[in-house]
């Protein structure tokens, strides 16, 4: 390569010194051109510089492959990272999505939550501004931070004259001490005052201090009951008049047979000794059953007057069973003709379980409810015509967990379902006919006696065979 530059570097010179006879190099001697001479050395120049150019070409192409092969590595590679690069903006591009999804949601679930608490504050609001109780708030230094308006309605005073300032010094005539406020902060727990002045106004004060709140530190609920006490006092007063009329009336029929047959007896014994000739054996028959109603009279009295004595003492512990006996051992002495059916003429079968514990009663009033069933037995059991019926009353007694049972059977005329809606129910309270229902038929007596004084329950079921009351009674 280097000596073919060399001879056209030569050449090339010797073209410039002749450069008005291009030929003079292959002059001859006599001046005439060797144009053989010319045509080998331009064949010789044009194989050189063709072989040049060749093996340019060849080293060219061989450095383009080289180049292109490198180009290919290199686009490859560029490929390779833009493939890299999209995966990559894909998944970025994905997880944006999804970003954007869940930020979506969150701000979707932030407007619903806003909205929710929005509606919650203007509920709460509207129960705070629409209470009929006074709703007082107070925070640690018993500065006023809630006043409703039936606080603003009872007190006098607007909101805006109270709020931020002390509670006693806003409203001194509250009912309510900072000793009370002290003491729910310091139980952690609602403090409920009752405050009554008699026969002009009550009061349901309940202090709630209220936790983890930097504003309120309690609020006190103050309700005007003064209204519905004495709709109770009322009510109570009422259903004692008819209580106690119900029981007058009971007594009343009690004493009323016995009575009836005495006057009879007393009227037969005067027309037997008006007449001329008296039979004396029939006469003193006669006196002696006015004797046993007067003892029938007497005995419905001082059970009465037992009754009435009892009011007021403690509950006492006593065996069931005994209180039973005595209240049959009563009715024997009490009970005279009930429809025409004597107390005698029933029989009384007792289905006791052994080991029965005592139970806390008040024994009289007991007493008086098993009276008021027997009665209620025996005028159902009078009323069946039926010359085959053998009158019957079964009592069984059983204990179950913290309970006494005791069912009162008997077969006579069944308590229909009309009946059963007012049996338990004073005079008062029935809208019934009182002269097609007796007061003496009625158990609402005994049925305060049993769930308002002992705290049990009493149910009557009844169907053509039999009727049956229970009766479940504490022993604790």
């Amino acid at each position: 390569m280097k000596k073919c530059v060399i001879v056209i570097t030569l050449l090339l010179s010797q073209f410039a010194i002749a450069e008005t006879d291009i030929f003079f190099f292959v002059r001859e001697s006599d001046g005439s051109t060797n144009w053989q001479y010319i045509a080998n050395y331009s064949s010789g120049l044009l194989i050189i510089a063709l072989t040049y150019t060749v093996v340019r070409l060849f080293f060219s192409r061989r450095q383009s492959q080289r180049y292109n092969i490198e180009l290919e590595e290199i686009r490859a590679q560029l490929e390779k990272r833009v493939n890299e690069r999209t995966a990559t903006l894909n998944k970025s591009n994905v997880l944006l999505k999804d970003s954007n999804k869940a930020l979506e949601d969150e701000i979707a679930e932030h407007l619903s939550t806003t909205s929710q608490l929005r509606q919650s504050e203007s509920y709460i609001s509207e129960i705070l501004h629409s209470m009929p109780l006074m709703l007082i708030g107070l925070n640690k230094d018993n500065q006023i931070t809630q006043w409703n308006p039936r606080a603003e309605e009872v007190s006098g005073l607007k909101s805006g004259d109270v709020l931020g300032k002390d509670l006693w010094r806003s409203y001194p005539e509250i009912t309510v001490s900072s000793d009370q406020i002290t003491e729910a902060y310091t139980k952690q727990a609602p403090v409920v005052i009752k405050y009554s002045q008699r026969d002009q106004y009550h009061f349901d004060i309940t202090i709630y201090p209220l936790k983890d709140q930097s504003v309120t530190g309690v609020v006190l609920l103050i309700d005007d009951i003064t209204q519905r006490v004495n709709s109770e006092t009322m009510l109570v007063q009422k259903d004692k008049m008819s209580l106690m009329g119900e029981m007058a009336s009971s007594m009343a029929h009690d004493i009323n047979i016995p009575l009836k047959e005495m006057l009879k007896d007393v009227k037969a014994a005067r027309q037997s000794l008006a007449a001329e000739v008296y039979d004396e054996i029939e006469l003193r028959e006669i006196l002696e059953n006015g004797l046993i109603r007067g003892q029938q009279a007497k005995s419905v009295i001082d059970n009465l007057l037992d009754f009435s004595g009892s009011g007021g003492e403690a509950k006492t512990m006593a065996d069931i069973r005994h209180i039973i006996d005595h209240s049959i051992e009563l009715a024997e002495d009490i009970m005279s003709m009930t429809s025409g059916l004597r107390f005698q003429d029933i029989e009384v079968k007792y289905e006791y379980s052994e080991d029965l514990p005592e139970l806390p009663c008040y024994i009289t009033e007991l007493q008086q409810v098993f009276l008021s069933l027997i009665r209620h037995a025996c005028s159902a059991l009078g009323r069946v015509d039926d010359i085959d019926h053998i009158p019957t009353i079964r009592i069984a007694v059983t204990s179950l967990y913290d309970d006494i049972w005791i069912r009162f059977h008997h077969n006579g005329e069944a308590v229909s379902n009309e009946q059963q809606k007012y049996l338990f129910e004073s005079v008062a309270e029935a809208d019934i006919d009182s002269n097609q229902h007796s007061g003496e038929q009625r158990l609402s007596f005994s049925h305060f006696i049993i769930t308002e004084q002992h705290q049990g329950q009493i149910a009557v079921m009844s169907d053509n065979q039999e009727t049956t009351f229970s009766i479940q009674l504490p022993t604790k």
